[in-house]
């Protein structure tokens, strides 16, 4: 992971957790609000508001979130897709989902 990073490894901290539900419920305590990936969603990503704490769940490739864990998001966003192609690889759907709230906070300011 860090190899292909190109560096953001050693700026960006990461968190690996043992229970999702209680650092989800934790987040929202601290004022974060939690947005989800769906492809289901009615909303686009473009759509939801992400200027300020935001924490991103991306659900795995094919199965998606959890029930409990998709109850547990603010907002649910999907990525728009065009033709035949119903989803995208989950690292490339967070890199999509993490530009657009880049860029909505670089408007915003």
């Amino acid at each position: 992971m860090r190899k292909v990073a190109c560096g953001a490894a050693e700026v960006v901290p990461v968190y690996q957790v043992t229970n999702l539900a209680r650092t989800l419920a934790k987040l929202k305590d601290a004022g974060v609000w939690i947005t989800g990936t769906a492809g289901e969603a009615q909303a686009s990503v473009f759509e939801i508001d992400m200027t300020g704490p935001t924490a991103l769940v991306m659900g795995a490739e094919g199965k998606g979130m959890r029930r409990l864990t998709r109850e547990a998001c603010d907002n649910l966003a999907k990525l728009p897709m065009a033709g035949e192609v119903s989803s995208l690889n989950v690292s490339v759907a967070t890199g999509i989902c993490l530009f657009e709230a880049v860029r909505q906070r670089q408007l915003a300011s």
